[in-house]
């Protein structure tokens, strides 16, 4: 993976990340605060031996390393903690964390002892030396037969710590926020790669490089005809949308010059006839002289999504039964002329390749503003591959949340197989947010709504001072 496809998973994905730090933090938080503190103090001991008072032996023991190692062996047994309980006043069972280790050849112990209290550490450090020297003798023979004791000497006592040593709030929380990182990550990767559908403009700009000409946000409402936002909410945010998608692209008709374009998806249901519909009728209410041509001649639509007669049109043409202006129908208060399909041949993919097919088309060009052409999916069959070649370029509509990448890369492979131009990309169904429209349309909108009540409240004054006159 490149540095620039993780960073796009980052970004698509940073709710997650942040959920799982914030997960991660809040867990390291309340360990720390349910964790009971742990002191430690320390202190070291000097052991020697010594003569008793009844000793009649002259001669002075020496501690040698394994002596001082049996020392620290015996430290954690009943031996040593019994008679330390119960010196320090503590219960029977009292747990009593202790450590010793020898410094190198000399005969200094260094004491570690830790407990949930501050003043306890310290005085379980203290007295060990003091228990070790009255059991020392049991556990060495010769100092034992010479009437020898041991005796601990205190080098640096421990004193009380004011800070615990666990749990350490700092280290925990950037453990926290660590593991939330790499397990946020971690999710967002296998969340990526799991992810089959198109999310956004970044899974389509990893199959192609052609332009995102609009965002066609999802509507919830329908009507019975179809979602033709530009007729029946021409000041909503789907045809402020669609009318974008004109403006960019008759730019893209620029560099072509040919004034026609195959409005097309990778599989059926990403919405590329409503798309196909409301382009043409955002192009006609430009001014534009437009012709929308339904050339999906295995499932046409168009005419059953704008309630016209659909038996007659593209089919008929082709076969000669009619000339092409007297089945083709004009829809709208913008005066948009619609082709629709006619009856369905057997053999779409020869029709719409025949020499008839590229000389009608030649014909509308020239005698159109703008001719776009409804055709099938991209993946299931190779209709618009054909028609692509006898217009300017193709407009691939993807629906967001409903496109397969294996179904969009597919398509585009197919496409580029054969060198099939796609002049840009319209995402449809994409979930906007409310702040995205603040501005433009969303107000004017508003502002239509406030004229009608203050006509309204005009109307209703007039008609009460004509009553009252009378």
């Amino acid at each position: 993976m490149q540095l620039s496809e993780l960073l796009a998973v980052i970004r698509q994905r940073w709710r997650l990340i942040a959920a799982c730090v914030v997960l991660a933090v809040a867990a390291a938080v309340a360990v720390t605060l349910t964790t009971t503190p742990v002191y430690e103090a320390r202190a070291r001991i000097y052991m020697s031996a010594e003569r008793t008072s009844g000793s009649s032996n002259g001669s002075v023991f020496v501690l040698t390393s394994e002596d001082l190692d049996t020392y620290v062996s015996i430290l954690d047994t009943p031996a040593v903690l019994g008679p330390l309980r119960k010196e320090l006043g503590l219960e029977p069972g009292h747990p009593v964390q202790v450590s010793a280790q020898t410094s190198g050849s000399t005969s200094i112990l260094n004491i570690t002892a830790r407990a949930s209290d501050g003043q306890e550490a310290a005085d379980v450090a203290n007295e060990v030396g003091p228990q070790l020297g009255k059991v020392a003798g049991e556990f060495s023979t010769l100092l034992k037969s010479s009437g020898q004791k041991v005796v601990s000497t205190p080098i640096q006592p421990a004193t009380a710590p004011s800070r615990p040593v666990s749990p350490d709030p700092v280290r925990n929380i950037g453990l926290g926020l660590l593991a939330g990182l790499v397990l946020g990550l971690g999710l967002a990767l296998i969340r990526h790669a799991l992810d089959t559908k198109v999310r956004g403009e970044e899974d389509i700009r990893a199959h192609s490089d052609a332009p995102m000409l609009a965002g066609l946000p999802l509507e919830s409402r329908g009507s019975k005809r179809g979602l033709i936002s530009v007729e029946e909410d021409p000041h909503g945010r789907h045809a402020e949308a669609v009318r974008r998608l004109r403006t960019n692209l008759m730019f893209v008709d620029v560099t072509t010059g040919r004034h026609s374009f195959v409005v097309t998806s990778a599989v059926p249901g990403e919405g590329k006839t409503t798309t196909a519909v409301n382009l043409a009728l955002a192009m006609a209410d430009s001014g534009r002289r437009t012709l929308l041509i339904d050339a999906d001649l295995r499932n046409p639509s168009v005419a059953k999504t704008l309630a016209m007669e659909g038996s007659v049109g593209l089919t008929t043409v082709l076969l000669g039964d009619a000339d092409v202006h007297d089945v083709i129908q004009t829809w709208g208060s913008a005066g948009m002329d619609v082709l629709p399909a006619g009856p369905i041949p057997p053999n779409p993919s020869e029709l719409l390749g025949s020499a008839p097919m590229e000389a009608l088309l030649t014909r509308l060009v020239q005698e159109y503003d703008f001719v776009l052409i409804d055709s099938p999916p991209v993946v299931p069959v190779i209709d618009a591959v054909v028609i692509e070649r006898l217009t300017g370029g193709l407009l691939m509509v993807v629906g967001v949340d409903r496109t397969k990448k294996k179904d969009l890369t597919a398509a585009l492979k197919q496409l580029n197989t054969v060198g099939a131009h796609v002049c840009g990309f319209a995402r449809n169904f994409v979930v906007s947010k409310s702040s995205d429209y603040r501005y433009g349309y969303h107000t004017y909108e508003q502002a239509i709504a406030q004229d009608k009540r203050r006509g309204r409240r005009r109307s209703a004054e007039r008609a009460a001072k004509q009553r009252a006159r009378a």
